[in-house]
């Protein structure tokens, strides 16, 4: 039998998965090469021979998307999947028509042949963007069902950045773990909140693997997506958090409106920010594609340890990076903060942008007068230090979850801004969460 060539379109995650779920060890298919956007320094590695099976002496070569059509007539590729997230709905069918146009069958994957089935209950919070409060949303889920005596173990979505084979399945439970396991800036705020609160996180790249151990000491999964990405376990309760200041969006970006009809809880975060009347669409659009799910209205405070040194002062303000990128929010909770507490200024840092930096900058250009907390590496970590001290200020504000102050240094003054979800009203998170996990 003719085995059929694949192409796999992602960004270093949902692709590695849909591959090893579905096509490692298929008779049926053959896959060529995967191709890579969005996250920088992906392209050029080998999806190594460890993970790849049978079939893979070589791996699998990973291309830059830029590519694509090349890939399809050299190789005569018969099939591409598209697999990455957090992109607009004519963005995924220009790439459609550009695959047809080159002579492949253009594919999205579901969750019937994706999804994993967990031995163990698994709740999982994911999103309609990037951006919209998945973090704080998890945090608040994993604090619910541990103060009612649940041994909750929480799986990240993919970052895998480095060497793959050794990544494939990763276990955290301190600092050090995220020392030994090198872990970019990116990795560092997911994981560190949750191993703030005690919870162990696993990540990686193989996803059974990391289930199956994850399995053995959990009551409970805790799926903590990424972008607005599907989860790749099956989930008992599915939580999927929407942004009123990006109302809309819910309906217009992938696989973003898959998760909003396929929830049983949609989490309204940041009505405190939001014009009612986007609050009020974001209830009828899921009223209308899900009206079976359950409606949560929830904040996002905010909490600065000293908002006295703000006031007059000239600020540079550093936030979340894939939020302002891909994300496309023009600010977050450091340009609130900075607002709301009388900052003078807020510098731009554009002008004093280097390397990396820069060109994130060019990449995204709306990204505005805000600095991306990028640090997928090295190499870009020292341009963010470079960048941050370049620019003239009195005071930094850095409203990324991790302090960055751990892995940069910053020769100004700095505060630091937290937020945690608060719901509003009822139901709350405990009131959807209680009767199905809760009970002895």
């Amino acid at each position: 039998m003719n085995k059929a060539r694949v192409l796999i379109m992602g960004a270093a995650g949902r692709d590695f998965h849909n591959y090893n779920v579905y096509f490692r060890n298929n008779p049926a298919y053959h896959v060529v090469a995967f191709t890579a956007t969005q996250i920088p320094n992906i392209e050029g590695r080998t999806y190594p021979l460890e993970l790849a099976g049978e079939g893979y002496p070589e791996g699998i070569p990973i291309h830059a998307e830029g590519d694509l059509d090349a890939l399809i007539k050299e190789h005569a590729i018969d099939q591409v999947v598209f697999a990455y997230s957090d992109v607009p709905h004519e963005y995924v069918m220009h790439k459609a028509s550009q695959v047809l146009a080159a002579g492949a069958d253009f594919r999205l994957m579901g969750a019937n042949t994706t999804m994993l089935k967990s031995k163990v209950p698994v709740v999982s919070v994911c999103a309609v963007r990037t951006g919209s409060g998945k973090s704080q949303t998890t945090r608040r889920t994993a604090d619910i069902l541990r103060e009612h005596g649940k041994r909750v173990v929480a799986v990240r979505h993919p970052m895998p950045y480095g060497d793959l084979a050794r990544q494939a399945c990763q276990r955290f439970a301190s600092y050090e773990d995220l020392e030994r396991h090198q872990c970019t800036i990116e990795e560092r705020e997911e994981y560190e909140p949750h191993l703030d609160r005690g919870t162990i996180v696993y990540a990686g790249v193989d996803y059974e693997l990391i289930l199956r151990q994850a399995e053995q000491e959990a009551e409970i999964i805790l799926w903590d997506g990424g972008n607005n990405d599907l989860p790749f376990y099956r989930p008992d309760l599915h939580i999927v958090v929407a942004d009123p200041l990006r109302a809309g969006h819910e309906m217009q970006y992938h696989p973003g409106e898959a998760n909003l009809r396929m929830a049983d809880v949609v989490v309204i975060n940041k009505v405190e920010s939001a014009n009612p009347e986007k609050v009020t669409l974001i209830r009828q659009h899921t009223s209308a594609v899900n009206p079976s799910a359950t409606i949560i209205e929830a904040a996002s405070p905010i909490f600065v340890d000293d908002p006295s040194v703000i006031r007059g002062a000239r600020v540079l303000v550093i936030e979340d990076g894939p939020t302002l990128t891909h994300g496309e929010m023009p600010y977050g909770a450091g340009f609130v903060a900075a607002r709301r507490y009388g900052a003078a200024e807020i510098i731009d840092p554009r002008p004093y942008a280097v390397g990396s930096i820069d060109d994130t900058y060019r990449k995204y250009p709306n990204t505005g007068p805000i600095l991306p907390a990028m640090g997928y590496g090295d190499r870009q970590i020292h341009d963010l230090q470079e960048t941050v001290n370049n620019t003239p200020c009195d005071l930094v504000i850095i409203a990324t979850p991790i302090d960055l102050r751990r892995l940069i240094k910053i020769n100004r003054p700095s505060q630091r801004v937290r937020y945690e979800l608060q719901e509003i009203g009822r139901p709350t998170l405990e009131d959807v969460l209680c009767p199905a996990f809760c009970q002895a």
